[in-house]
């Protein structure tokens, strides 16, 4: 996890531009970069793939980029430049991709309650795009479910994080005996020990819906794609053909 790969230094380089050019922006990057729910007005086609070089804050891409750096300069070595480029990007897309699906999935079941609730349609889209409602509804259905639908449908996603949890599981997959330490923790944990522990706390998060600030789904959307694609080519060896 030494030297720094090519195709690795283009994405550092470009999500650190993307960064940079987002500060001066007044907010603006974000709107037209970073991820909305698809079937909000802000959602532009273009986004699922500008969200995965938009970073919230330093220590944001800072994890990020340090992760695609000790991660994935193995994986290109191992499987040539197109090979990477390819697997990131489409886990970073299958990771937009679960996000999305488990958004519409919560937030369309609390449209199906309120309306069970006796809460009309136009109502229901005054509260997503206002936030505002009759405080009767609550006899039927919890403010954390309101709230939640409001968040859903205007919130948006941002980071390299997806593409960097298919990164994670690849490299557990072809590399399950390195032996990683935390920062806060510097007990040294063979990667198949510990890839999958976090993302089993993404799981538990995800399911329990804890408010963390954090995109559990798009985690565990980007650990799946990335699963299925470095389990598919190892088991195929077709890690021993390169596309370049």
């Amino acid at each position: 996890m030494g030297r720094i790969t090519d195709t690795v230094k283009f994405l550092l380089i470009l999500n650190v531009l993307f960064f940079i050019g987002s500060q001066f922006t007044g907010g603006v990057a974000e709107r037209l970069f970073a991820l909305y729910y698809f079937e909000n007005p802000s959602f532009q086609y273009w986004q699922p793939v500008t969200s995965m070089f938009m970073h919230a804050n330093f220590f944001h891409i800072l994890f990020n980029m340090y992760a695609l750096w000790a991660f994935g300069s193995p994986l290109e070595m191992r499987w040539g430049q197109k090979k990477f480029l390819f697997f990131y990007f489409s886990a970073g897309l299958g990771s937009a991709l679960i996000y999305s699906l488990v958004n519409y999935y919560q937030l369309h079941s609390g449209m199906e309650a309120l309306l069970s609730a006796g809460m009309g349609q136009e109502q229901i889209m005054e509260l997503l795009n206002t936030g505002r409602y009759n405080t009767s509804i609550l006899d039927f259905v919890s403010q954390d479910t309101i709230q939640g639908m409001y968040n859903t449908y205007n919130g948006m996603a941002l980071g390299a994080s997806g593409a960097v949890y298919g990164v994670l599981v690849a490299f557990g997959l072809l590399f399950p005996n390195v032996e990683l330490m935390l920062i806060f923790l510097p007990i040294p944990i063979k990667a198949k020990y510990f890839i999958p522990g976090i993302i089993l706390l993404d799981v538990i998060f995800g399911i329990t819906g804890t408010p963390t600030g954090i995109a559990h789904w798009a985690h565990i959307g980007g650990a799946l794609f990335g699963f299925v694609m470095a389990w598919y080519w190892k088991k195929n060896s077709f890690d021993n053909h390169r596309w370049n």
